[in-house]
């Protein structure tokens, strides 16, 4: 018997200060049974990042929403859908392969990586290559210690808050608090 996905449900409130972007949001997140608490804070980490998207690129008509992620490997870990159905940004969390990033590129207007795990680096220098071409993608390194910070905030029911100022972000709940500052790479 095939193990299920647990859920998880997010309440996030957003301060996205660099992006003038505040907004409350009501998440559902299906970890996946291999699926770690770390890459799932990592991914709703992610999604506080680019939310500002929603307003800045759909004008506030479009869906902000968690995909299959390690369920179905053609769909984004996050993403960012106008009213049309076109997808605006699609964001990945990991160390992805570049075909799968590629074939990301071709079905949306940008696509976002956040790599965090301890060899992202070993990874980072063994794709880049790979990934010059792609103009529609960026990359991005969590730092790995404030990574596994994240999966300390993880709950079953979560009421976070996202404060994001000068490209940083911090994400705090009742269980403390942990800043972040991606660093970018592509």
């Amino acid at each position: 018997m095939a193990l299920k996905s647990t859920i998880f449900k997010a309440n996030l409130q957003i301060a996205d200060i660099d992006h003038g972007y505040y907004a409350d949001h009501a998440l559902t997140l299906a970890r996946h049974p291999s699926e770690t608490d770390e890459r799932m804070m990592v991914r709703l980490a992610a999604l506080a990042l680019n939310a500002h998207h929603l307003q800045d690129t759909c004008h506030g008509d479009g869906t902000l929403a968690f995909g299959a992620g390690l369920s179905d490997p053609d769909d984004p870990d996050a993403s960012l859908t106008d009213f049309t159905g076109r997808k605006r940004l699609w964001m990945e969390v990991g160390q992805p392969e570049d075909k799968p990033l590629t074939k990301a590129c071709s079905k949306a207007d940008a696509v976002v990586v956040y790599a965090f795990h301890h060899a992202a680096e070993v990874w980072w220098k063994g794709i880049e290559t790979k990934l010059t071409r792609l103009d529609k993608l960026q990359v991005w390194r969590i730092p790995s210690e404030a990574a596994q910070d994240l999966a300390r905030l993880a709950e079953r029911s979560m009421q976070l808050q996202a404060t994001i100022q000068e490209g940083a972000i911090t994400l705090s709940s009742h269980l403390g608090s942990v800043p972040l500052e991606p660093l970018r790479w592509k």
